[in-house]
């Protein structure tokens, strides 16, 4: 098995079991970037450069997806947002299979 050191901040969540629902930690985007990820980070391996940590949720978000959804919501005065954002949040979140639960098959030990 390849080892890999990844720097998790020290607030972060513990890494859930594969399958459980996602809960921040992380650790599959400082692993590597997903297929959304290696365009915005324009690489293959490390860190995704999307990956944003939230102080106040005490966890990592997609930041490509926090914005994508901004423009998606409904606005202040009850109109929906236009198709095409909607859209583009949708393709997003299905890029980064938000969503889906747990897919990083990793083990997480304590440095």
């Amino acid at each position: 098995m390849q080892h890999q050191v990844i720097h998790i901040h020290p607030s972060a969540p513990p890494k859930p079991p594969e399958g459980a629902p996602c809960n921040g930690c992380g650790v599959c985007c400082l692993a590597e970037p997903c297929p959304l990820g290696v365009v915005v980070s324009r690489r293959w391996s490390g860190a995704c450069r999307a990956l944003v940590w939230s102080q106040e949720a005490g966890r990592y978000h997609c930041g490509v997806l926090a914005q994508a959804y901004v423009g998606a919501r409904p606005r202040v005065d009850g109109r929906k947002a236009p198709l095409w954002r909607r859209l583009w949040w949708r393709w997003v979140h299905r890029m980064i299979a938000a969503g889906v639960g747990c897919d990083a098959a990793y083990e997480a030990e304590a440095g």
